[in-house]
């Protein structure tokens, strides 16, 4: 089984009312996460302890360029946001580097699977 890692502190409870249903990761992580794999969805820090909160099945896998972003894939990476800039602001914080309209994303769209 695979897991999808949040950082807690930014998605912890978008998670847990299950209102965020897509991540936005940088670079081409096509092949890392396929069509159709169920994955743990989980928070916690890099290197450190982390909580599953429910199982999920990808329901699809897009790589583009930021600028390329729809509304649909900004509001289920945040439900709050509405534009690019906030994803490339937010992006920018998570990496730790500068972020550009025309690095290259993975959009993963995932679904609550029911236990």
């Amino acid at each position: 089984m695979y897991a999808i890692n949040f950082y807690s502190h930014f998605y912890d409870d978008q998670l847990r009312n299950r209102r965020k249903t897509a991540t936005i990761r940088l670079g081409d992580k096509s092949d890392k996460y396929r069509k159709g794999e169920l994955v743990w969805i989980t928070v916690g820090r890099k290197y450190g302890p982390r909580q599953k909160l429910f199982t999920a099945i990808i329901d699809s896998v897009e790589v583009k360029p930021i600028d390329d972003l729809s509304p649909r894939d900004v509001e289920r990476e945040n439900p709050e946001f509405r534009r690019v800039d906030e994803v490339v602001s937010l992006l920018t914080q998570v990496y730790n580097r500068p972020v550009t309209l025309q690095d290259t994303v993975t959009v993963v769209h995932f679904s609550d699977v029911a236990e």
